[in-house]
């Protein structure tokens, strides 16, 4: 794109500034991640109360699976109507 400048009547080049946005990661990678990081707050949660190592990593894990699916189902965000 070229503008002429009013006062000296020289060209003037105008480069296009670049838009950036973050990458983007696919709905079931993030679902992953949150059920994985809350499933392992849980079993490091229980552990520091007390309750013993099988029981805590069960409990982790059925919790993460569950917050797993339940960010998978209704955590997308709905398309916007063009």
């Amino acid at each position: 794109m070229q503008l002429v400048d009013n006062r000296s009547g020289a060209n003037v080049r105008v480069n296009a500034v670049p838009h950036f946005r973050p990458p983007s990661i696919a709905h079931g990678v993030v679902s992953f991640i949150w059920g994985l990081f809350f499933g392992a707050f849980i079993w490091s949660g229980m552990l520091s109360v007390g309750v013993t190592g099988g029981t805590s990593f069960i409990f982790g894990a059925v919790a993460g699976f569950l917050i797993f699916l339940y960010v998978r189902v209704y955590g997308a965000d709905e398309r916007r109507a063009r």
